[in-house]
């Protein structure tokens, strides 16, 4: 199992700045106290009661999987953003600040909020104006019954992936901060199976609450998630910020290349992310961005929970406000934690340690071996960072008593809605688009809510399965991207042009969705980051090319996939006969009516919303230029 590198006294002791500051000898690692046992219990009532409350409500499919299409906008534009943040958000992010530097902001003020305006404006007219359940059933209403099938199954096999990825960022989490080590001390257990049950505590409380309140259930514990996030993470942001002299002191520090978003883009080898500006705003900008925003029914299901078209339509704009300012919150500590000092003048007597191994980098650790017990190593012999104990590592380095409860109850929210987030959107697809579909169609409504529910136990269980892998990876955030340039970047090919081009026909968007995800397979099949072995991180066919870093190899993984996908569905679109008009009428742009407005203040017009969001975006680019 996971296990730390080591945990030293004067990381659980020094770095706290409340806490007596120790020189030598050994000392208990910081334990979870009462205080925080009592916050977290509270969060764990208050979400498994939502559950509860809403189960009696739960009495159609269409309550279960779609919320009854009546939540407010605001509600709906909270739960928006909040689905995406999960472990990805939050320990993704802050390692990938820590890997990377500020250059991760990238992810929001450009690979997040022009797609978000942009789903808000143009695609949810087409989602919530079709009526359909998911977006696969959308593909079938626009194309064909096969192309939806197989966007279906990847699509399930993503949401699988990705809710294993929280399940093991939670696991990890609490094995990093000792929460139940007094627990297993006292039962005579072994520590090392502290990381088996976390997961499978986190796999039951979510299962709970899904099972019994469907996507309700899983929106309004988003917007508490939200909210737990700000209070926990805006006072870790600001302590270490003031700790390490403010920005001017982070900048001095680190250097440009941690500090600025945009420097060294005009070539691979000059900035942290080792990509160049091209493959950054195509890969992650165009295709990463708008193929996540636009067509992962994970984020899009709680648009299409809004009580109306222009709640809808509102939804992702207003959960891009405060998508904004997310950096500050997520990634600030990935820096500030690599900035740290690195274990000075502690005596290795002063330490508790798994096995005799070099310090890591700041306060984050050196990744061990599950079974080995001893440093991680790149193919040059190089100790590998654990960039994912990031945010971990900063909350024991700030946080006293009760603050570490709420902080450890604010990432357990996120990874917990995470997990809730794709297992809502797995339960609805594979009920709707493969069971209704293609296993037994026909049944009454009863029998798909049972279903629903049925998958909701399955899915978890996969889930379990998916976040053993996940261990393989250094930085959750490069394994996430991975999976995306697979499933979500030739799947924005076939919806870009199936919206806004009539002649694309069903053969064509079938075909080009499987030369799609070939060419991404390919393409990572014969290429490997810097510093990597051959396996699950690519060259597996042969390695043609190495890039810099995982996010470069991921970025242009996505752009080959997006743009075979493009060309291919275009060229059989003209071998095939078009589509016929009439059945095209509000699934395609030019044939759909525009929406009426409701009568709205100007400020609270999609429009209007768009420019003020976009003209925010634009600033703070220019700020950390």
């Amino acid at each position: 199992m996971y296990a730390p590198s080591f945990v030293s006294a004067d990381f659980c002791e020094k770095r706290v700045p409340h806490r007596n500051r120790i020189a030598s000898g050994w000392k208990e690692p910081y334990r979870v106290t009462g205080i925080d046992w009592l916050i977290l219990g509270l969060y764990f009532a208050f979400v498994l009661g939502i559950g509860v409350a809403l189960k009696g409500s739960m009495k159609t499919s269409t309550d279960f999987f779609l919320a009854g299409r009546a939540i407010p906008a605001w509600v709906a534009g909270l739960a928006f953003m909040s689905a995406n943040l999960g472990a990805q958000e939050v320990i993704g992010m802050g390692a990938s600040g820590a890997k990377y530097g500020i250059a991760t902001s990238h992810f929001y003020w450009i690979g997040a909020i022009p797609a978000m305006v942009f789903v808000g404006l143009f695609m949810m007219p087409f989602y919530y104006g079709s009526r359909a359940r998911s977006v696969p059933e959308y593909l079938r209403l626009r194309f064909d019954e096969k192309t939806r099938g197989l966007n279906a199954i990847s699509f399930a096999i993503m949401t699988i992936f990705s809710s294993g990825i929280s399940m093991y960022a939670i696991a990890k989490l609490i094995q990093t901060l000792h929460v139940f080590d007094g627990v297993f001390q006292r039962l005579g257990l072994s520590s090392s199976w502290i990381f088996d049950f976390a997961i499978l505590i986190s796999a039951i409380v979510v299962l709970v609450y899904t099972f019994l309140g469907g996507l309700s259930s899983a929106i309004y514990n988003e917007v508490l998630q939200f909210f737990l996030i700000v209070a926990g993470f805006l006072p870790l942001s600001y302590l270490g910020l003031k700790n390490v002299g403010g920005w001017s002191g982070l900048k001095a520090t680190l250097g440009p290349s941690y500090t600025h978003s945009w420097a060294g883009m005009s070539h691979a080898n000059t900035n942290r992310l080792g990509v160049e500006w091209f493959g950054l705003a195509m890969g992650l900008g165009f295709v990463l961005s708008f193929g996540y925003w636009c067509t992962d029914f994970l984020v899009i299901q709680r648009a299409m929970a809004a009580k109306s078209m222009s709640a809808a339509r509102r939804t992702p704009l207003i959960g891009a406000f405060p998508k904004m300012l997310f950096p500050f919150l997520v990634i600030l500590p990935g820096l500030i934690a690599i900035a740290l000092p690195t274990q000075p003048d502690v005596p290795l007597h002063a330490r508790v340690v798994v096995s005799a191994q070099p310090p890591g980098r700041g306060i984050i650790p050196i990744k061990v071996d599950a079974t080995s017990g001893q440093p991680m190593l790149d193919k040059d012999g190089k100790p590998q960072l654990d960039y994912d104990l990031a945010v971990p590592s900063m909350l024991l380095h700030y946080f006293p008593p009760g603050m570490l409860g709420l902080g450890l109850t604010a990432l357990l929210a996120s990874f917990m809605s995470g997990m809730a987030g794709n297992v809502t959107a797995f339960n609805t697809v594979w009920t709707y688009d493969i069971y209704q579909s293609y296993i037994r169609p026909g049944a009454t409504d009863a029998h798909y809510l049972w279903m629903g529910r049925a998958s909701t136990v399955f899915g978890i269980a996969f889930s379990i399965a998916a976040a053993y892998m996940a261990n393989r990876f250094n930085n959750i955030m490069d394994m996430l991207q991975l999976v995306f340039a697979f499933v979500n970047a030739p799947l924005f090919a076939t919806f870009l042009l199936g919206m806004f081009w009539k002649r694309t026909t069903g053969h064509a968007a079938f075909t080009g969705l499987l030369a799609g995800t070939a060419a991404a397979a390919i393409h990572h099949g014969l290429t490997l980051p810097a510093g990597a072995v051959v396996g699950i991180k690519g060259g597996w066919l042969a390695v043609t090319h190495l890039y810099p870093s995982e996010m470069a190899q991921n970025f242009w993984t996505a752009i080959y996939a997006w743009s075979t996908c493009f060309v291919v569905t275009i060229v059989v679109s003209l071998m095939t006969r078009a589509p016929e008009e009439s059945k095209l009428v509000g699934l395609v742009y030019s044939l759909t009516p525009k929406p009426e407005e409701e009568p709205l203040a100007w400020y609270a017009r999609p429009a209007s919303l768009a420019i003020m969001v976009l003209a925010g975006t634009v600033l703070l680019n220019i700020i950390f230029w």
